[in-house]
């Protein structure tokens, strides 16, 4: 639930109703600050009453004070004493309850602090309730939400914040008399009836109904504001919209959202042809259209009737001009951030509209523990129906909360069926993730880890953390940001740790034919040097996973989809299943949309193509080509740029930044090693480059721009010899034990045998590729 900031103002004066000497000078200072605060709130005191209270405030006196606390008891909705025993009790005020439709109005709470207390003062209403049961229900199959309580979800309509901020006080100073201000929110036009009460701590309201007010608020309809939104090329589209006041409040209330606006998100996502209503004021937007375009800042001031906007799109590439088509394989419409009530997550015109909104053209929407039986309905087996081309939406899984998720979450996409067989829920499910594996690419699945670095972090040796279970980043000193490094991880987490076991296994596709059992591990999630080495190390045993991008939106990251892409080369009419194939392909590369490595190339032959394999008689120099870009701010973002890297954002091109220059490094890889670097100007210009690369013996190659971007490799056979390095085969044969050591007492015992069977399997294959 949201935090509800307590907007007060304090104004100290000694009590007049009773007749006391009043102290002018606490009281007077108290009023310029509320003077100051209303002004910055948006709604200043009238011209009259700001030189009644400047009067008063140069006066000094105590006759001076008198006159402006009749100006401020005009402006009190509510009047709260709280007695010599700290019960807290409150009536209705003079001022008249008047409130915008989507807006804010601000009034004063005249308190009368008889016993001196100089704690907070709360306030709450029933009709200020979030809107939502946020989170999700038990994951256990058929596991039903809480209920929300009373009053009903319709009938919240309010929301309510009291200021505390500077140059006010956080608390009641203690003084016998002085005033807060209360900032009020109507979702609803019209006539509405709110309760009120006021506390200073647990146990402190009043008995009975004196801690309770009623008021009766007269809201007056908002502006309808009329949306003119077209892309670059002027044809309508949906994009971003990030509204605040001058006090830095969004628009509208987060906490009376519902779906398709997220409560957790400040920005909303808006049409064409479409509207929102903002009252009488002005306002700073922010409009975007995902990482490819350049945000646009505006000022708008809405007064006294509706009106429209107008918004363009403006880009600073496309990469789908070249065929390159972007996509994120794993978000969801329910669980993490989402709601489960009013309904058990969002659904697909919901998620199709953040997608379309982000410019992001495929959208694989994974179905998984939480909410589970209700999201299991939307699965076709095919795109969505809210599809929209380019922007296609498509129910697939993620094995996440049950069967085989504790060796490691696996995502399963272009399933034709996503019920395991043997039940109808989650209970029944593998958990031995090859199990799982096998059961998808039977239906000819395209399957790989999900947040793949969890579980890999690279602790130094005799670190005491490595024995420890898992806890998330943030938890751990990484020994090295070394890549490739050698260090064994603890294989304790959730992402790719039974992967070093099932890579090594082919199993049947469709046509019974042996394929990999895992086609792609998911990157740009979770910190980059610990998802990226052990794909290094698994590709020079000789294995050709490929790579795909992930937000796993709104668990790991909350903000938006598509904060992790993979952009894929597709010949033709994208469809999803088309880019899925591509990700299998290997024709396509990672990035957070902020930097691109577009066409790479190795002795022109395409990545992704034949099998992205270059064939030498002997060794030879090798000629890479690229077309690389990127975009940084022109202001360094050393928080960023300096973070550890299991600090968010994990990957952005703020960490490839050259010290406090625009310049990021393109790094050519040889087995993971960095053999080359050319740098760029991230100034959203492309560059051709081109690097000649000397090839002794077999490897692969790929590009990269540090924690920003990185293609899928080109696998280089010279002499027909297999790729294989030594230490890297060694560091994959002692993580098949580490792992075991790690998830066996994890496996169900109708399954412990298959488990055996699949580790000693790696194992074998691993001591092979040693002897070769």
């Amino acid at each position: 639930m949201k935090t509800r900031f307590l907007f007060l103002a304090v104004l100290g004066v000694m009590n007049l109703a009773a007749g006391a000497e009043i102290e002018p000078q606490p009281f007077l200072a108290a009023a310029q600050r509320l003077i100051d605060s209303a002004s910055f709130l948006g709604t200043p005191f009238s011209g009259d009453e700001i030189i009644t209270l400047k009067a008063a405030i140069q006066s000094n006196e105590a006759a001076g004070a008198a006159k402006a606390q009749a100006v401020l008891d005009a402006h009190a909705l509510f009047h709260v004493t709280i007695t010599p025993e700290q019960r807290v009790k409150v009536e209705r005020g003079a001022a008249k309850a008047v409130l915008d439709e989507s807006g804010w109005r601000q009034y004063l709470v005249r308190v009368e602090n008889e016993a001196g207390v100089t704690a907070k003062l709360a306030a709450s209403s029933p009709q200020a309730k979030i809107m939502y049961v946020p989170g999700s229900p038990p994951v256990a199959p058929h596991a039903q939400p809480k209920d929300p309580g009373e009053p009903a979800l319709a009938a919240r309509w309010l929301d309510m914040q009291m200021f505390e901020a500077p140059p006010m006080q956080p608390t009641l100073s203690g003084l016998s008399l002085e005033y807060r201000i209360i900032q009020l929110y109507s979702r609803d036009a019209g006539k509405r009836d709110a309760t009120f009460s006021f506390d200073t701590g647990q146990g402190t309201q009043d008995l009975g109904f004196r801690n309770e007010v009623s008021v009766l608020f007269d809201c007056q309809s908002a502006r309808e504001v009329k949306l003119a939104i077209t892309d670059e090329n002027g044809k309508p589209c949906i994009a971003e919209l990030l509204i605040k006041d001058q006090a830095g409040r969004v628009y509208p209330s987060q906490i009376k959202r519902h779906a398709p606006d997220f409560f957790f998100h400040p920005q909303i996502y808006r049409g064409d042809g479409e509207s929102l209503k903002l009252p009488d004021g002005d306002y700073d937007v922010v409009f975007r259209r995902g990482p490819e375009s350049l945000p646009e800042s505006r000022k708008i001031s809405i007064s006294g009737q509706n009106t429209s906007l107008a918004f363009q799109v403006k880009r600073w590439i496309d990469p789908s001009l070249r065929g390159w088509w972007s996509g994120d394989h794993h978000i969801h419409a329910a669980g993490c951030a989402h709601y489960s009530v009013p309904t058990q997550g969002v659904h697909a015109p919901d998620m199709a509209r953040h997608c379309m909104g982000e410019d992001l053209k495929i959208g694989a929407n994974l179905t998984w523990g939480p909410c589970f039986d209700y999201q299991k309905q939307f699965f076709t087996g095919t795109e969505d129906k809210e599809s929209r081309h380019p922007f296609l939406l498509r129910y697939d899984v993620e094995v996440s909360g049950f069967g085989s998720h504790k060796s490691g979450h696996l995502c399963l996409l272009k399933l034709k069926e996503q019920m395991y067989p043997g039940g109808d829920s989650t209970a029944h499910w593998p958990t031995l993730c090859l199990n799982t594996l096998k059961w998808a690419k039977k239906q000819g699945a395209l399957t790989g880890p999900a947040h793949s670095g969890w579980g890999l972090q690279p602790i130094a040796p005799g670190d005491p953390n490595f024995k420890e279970p898992y806890r998330g980043p943030g938890k751990y000193a990484s020994a090295t940001d070394e890549l490739p490094n050698y260090i064994i991880p603890p294989f304790n987490g959730i992402g790719a740790c039974e992967y070093i076991v099932d890579v090594t296994h082919l199993v049947p596709g469709p046509d019974g034919k042996p394929v990999p059992a895992v086609d792609f591990m998911s990157m740009v999630d979770t910190p980059h040097t610990w998802e990226l080495n052990i794909w290094y190390h698994t590709l020079n045993a000789g294995f050709r996973t490929r790579i795909s991008g992930e937000t796993d939106f709104p668990c790991i990251y909350g903000e938006r989809v598509g904060l992790g892409r993979a952009y894929v080369k597709i010949d033709g009419r994208l469809n999803y299943d088309a880019w899925c194939e591509g990700i299998r392909a290997g024709r396509a590369y990672v990035s957070d949309g902020k930097s691109h490595l577009i066409d790479f190339k190795a002795n022109d032959l395409e990545l992704g193509t034949q099998g992205s394999e270059l064939r030498l008689k002997q060794p030879a120099t090798v000629k890479v080509t690229v077309q690389a870009t990127a975009l940084l701010d022109t202001q360094p973002r050393p928080d960023i740029q300096t973070a550890p890297v299991d600090r968010k954002p994990f990957w952005d091109i703020e960490r490839a930044r050259i010290g406090a220059s625009r310049q990021v490094p393109v790094e050519l890889l040889v087995n993971g090693v960095s053999m080359q670097t050319q740098n760029i100007t991230a100034d959203g210009t492309a560059r051709d480059l081109s690097f000649d690369v000397p090839v002794e013996k077999s490897c692969w190659l790929a590009l990269r721009i540090r924690a920003s971007s990185h293609t899928n490799p080109i696998f280089v056979i010279v002499n027909d010899q297999p790729i294989r390095e030594k230490r890297s085969l060694e560091w994959c044969l002692k993580s098949v034990g580490q792992c075991w050591s790690q998830k066996e007492a994890l496996i169900d015992p109708t399954e412990h045998a298959d488990a055996v069977a699949a580790y000693e399997h790696a194992r074998k294959v691993y001591r092979e590729r040693l002897g070769e």
